[in-house]
């Protein structure tokens, strides 16, 4: 059979609950960060990132954490036909704290959790058969029943041809040799568990370890003495993880000392979160074990996957894609704090964001003064009409992916909620209507705190109706704001997508919307999104695509507003537009909805009715927009 897996991994899943307060005590802790946690889970993931193939082996609860961990792996692009959905158990739960950079509270909850319900009966010759490498972790071999599933994907793993690697991962309290508070714990000594662990090593071309756990695995705290008897009993590559000192891989027979075994570069930085910072290390050890690296390459991409770890927050969030790993590697370190450092962060966050969206197909209805000065209109009625219109948006998507919609909270709360999960793009407006210079809606507040009640599937969509002929002051007030929601953006883990329409405050010619999109990354301002007015010349789209290229590589792309111009007139600037592969799609909102509004509000139509009308307007402009599509990929090609 062919290999379409690179690795599977076998073992812990976890939703991971990360103080979000830095410096105190597990108990002082007045918030928590959710990330997808266990070490099988976060190497599937780091080693997705890392562009190869990867799935896991594991259990999760029918439940909604159950459902977190099975969307954060397809989201990362794991395989996830062998996450088995456990009707009996819970998924696992780690409560987690950063005291300091040598305390890392955490608590597991894993009394007879999901995972732990894997069995020989679990494990599907056929998919393992698929995979290049399988990998094992050290917790699922200190109970029988999870012990027998992992020998039983080795064995098959090993006769279909795969590589085998162990990741020793010893958490005492995990095999009942320290107390449920003691999660901290990296060793204690337990005959019991060496001989466990010896009776698997046999099994494995590779064993990854930090010091202490070779010292469980080969039942002595001297190391040296500890990997010669490991090598009794195993012929694998041995790679000794020895923290700021960096690693050592050993092929062959012990030598006198650690320093003697193969190394790779080190990257000296702040140490902030050791937590996940070996799942990193393993991931990075994976990419270049599997694509057949010399040691030194190999412990170099470990090294720099385990550095990222741990001047990060979070586990499997930390992690670096293999783009963002290539930039660190061309450009080096500029400060120790790498999540401090603005440009490789920027690269982290473009690189790593989640979902397909080279298809956007948006129905804005989040206008609102446009709706309240409507005859009949009130706060109530408005809410009742946006639910229509995404009844219609609903109608038009039809369960496919690349459509979206635009709405807002205060008069369009719930269709906002009653979107969550639909599949929909989902863009949420911060600015208060109208506004110039630029203030924004009174439920962010004045820090902007509001937007950490916004779900992450929201996307925070600012109009500015900026000039370059603007005045400094303008300028600046207006900067300061979208600066000021950018950072609150990303530091809520938001994406952001700015709309500029220079039309509305004077003249514009090829370069107006270029020089201001320009303005804003010379602010270090990167939008995830753009929503630019319909030019009606190829110039002006040539020159503000070349100037978000050139300041953005990543990118997700641009929308195309209608500014409730005829469906013809849209047609014809969806053509222009559709030639620019970076514009993905348009935000249309009254072309669609604007007369069936007056009609609904004035009585004259049903709620049937309206839907149906905006559905059929919303499913021709979807139809015009690919249609042009078409075209420009067509006479490209």
């Amino acid at each position: 059979m062919p290999k379409t897996l690179d690795v599977i991994t076998i073992g812990r899943s976890s939703v991971d609950l990360y103080g979000a307060q830095i410096g105190g005590r597990l108990e002082e802790m007045g918030s928590f960060n959710k990330y997808i946690g266990g070490s099988p889970t976060n190497i599937a993931c780091g080693t997705a990132r890392l562009g190869m193939k990867s799935a896991v082996i594991t259990g999760v609860g029918d439940e909604h954490m159950g459902r977190f961990i099975r969307e954060q792996l397809e989201a990362e692009g794991v395989d996830t036909r062998g996450v088995k959905t456990d009707p009996e158990r819970l998924t696992a739960l780690v409560l987690l704290g950063i005291r300091d950079d040598e305390q890392f509270p955490l608590i597991f909850y894993r009394e007879n959790c999901a995972d732990m319900g894997l069995c020989e009966d679990d494990i599907d010759e056929s998919f393992i058969s698929e995979a290049r490498a399988v990998v094992a972790t050290g917790t699922h071999l200190s109970h029988e029943r999870t012990e027998a599933a992992v020998k039983k994907a080795l064995t098959l793993g090993r006769q279909h041809g795969a590589r085998t690697a162990l990741d020793i991962d010893y958490r005492p309290n995990l095999w009942g040799v320290a107390g449920h508070g003691e999660g901290e714990s990296r060793f204690v000594e337990s005959r019991a568990v060496t001989e466990k662990l010896q009776s698997t090593l046999h099994l494995f071309d590779l064993i990854v370890g930090t010091e202490e756990e070779f010292h469980i695995a080969g039942g002595s705290t001297d190391t040296l003495e500890a990997l010669r008897a490991v090598r009794k009993v195993s012929e694998a590559t041995l790679v000794c993880k020895r923290g700021a000192a960096g690693a050592v891989a050993f092929t062959g027979a012990i030598p006198d000392s650690l320093d003697d075994g193969e190394a790779g570069p080190g990257f000296p930085i702040e140490v902030f979160n050791v937590l996940g910072a070996g799942d990193g290390f393993f991931s990075g050890l994976l990419k270049g074990w599997l694509t057949d690296e010399d040691w030194p390459t190999a412990l170099k991409y470990a090294n720099a996957c385990g550095a990222f770890a741990v001047s990060r927050h979070g586990c499997t969030p930390a992690y670096p894609s293999w783009e963002e790993l290539q930039f660190f590697f061309k450009r080096g370190i500029v400060r120790k704090d790498l999540r401090n450092d603005r440009e490789l962060e920027q690269v982290h966050w473009a690189t790593n964001r989640k979902g397909d969206f080279s298809t956007m197909r948006v129905f804005a209805f989040d206008h609102r003064i446009q709706l309240e000065e409507m005859e009949g209109a009130s706060p109530e009625k408005i809410g009742a009409f946006k639910e229509l219109c995404l009844q219609a948006t609903l109608r038009v998507q039809d369960g496919r992916s690349g459509y979206g919609l635009l709405c807002d909270s205060r008069l369009g709360r719930k269709a906002l909620w009653q979107a969550a999960g639909t599949g929909l793009w989902i863009g949420h407006p911060a600015e208060w209507p109208t506004s110039r210079p630029l203030t924004l809606e009174p439920e962010l507040g004045l820090d902007f705190g509001g937007l950490a009640e916004w779900p992450k599937s929201h996307v925070v969509k600012v109009l500015c109706f900026c000039h370059p002929d603007d005045d400094p002051a303008m300028w600046v007030d207006q900067e300061t704001t979208v600066m000021r929601l950018f950072s609150a953006a990303r530091r809520n883990g938001l994406e952001m997508l700015l709309e500029i329409i220079p039309s509305k405050v004077g003249p514009v010619d090829d370069m107006t919307n270029a020089r201001i999109i320009q303005r804003f990354y010379d602010l270090d301002v990167y939008p995830d999104w753009w929503k630019l007015e319909p030019f009606t010349t190829q110039a002006a789209w040539k020159n503000a695509v070349d100037t978000i290229e050139r300041n953005d590589p990543h990118t997700r792309g641009i929308v195309v507003l209608g500014l409730d111009a005829p469906e013809a007139e849209l047609a014809a600037s969806f053509e222009l537009a559709a030639k620019f592969p970076l514009v993905k799609g348009f935000a249309v909102g009254r072309t669609i909805f604007a007369q069936t509004a007056r009609d609904w509000l004035a009585g004259k139509v049903s709620d049937t009715e309206a839907v149906e009308t905006m559905a059929a307007n919303f499913a021709r402009l979807c139809a015009i927009w690919d249609a042009a599509r078409g075209k420009a990929e067509e006479n490209a090609a």
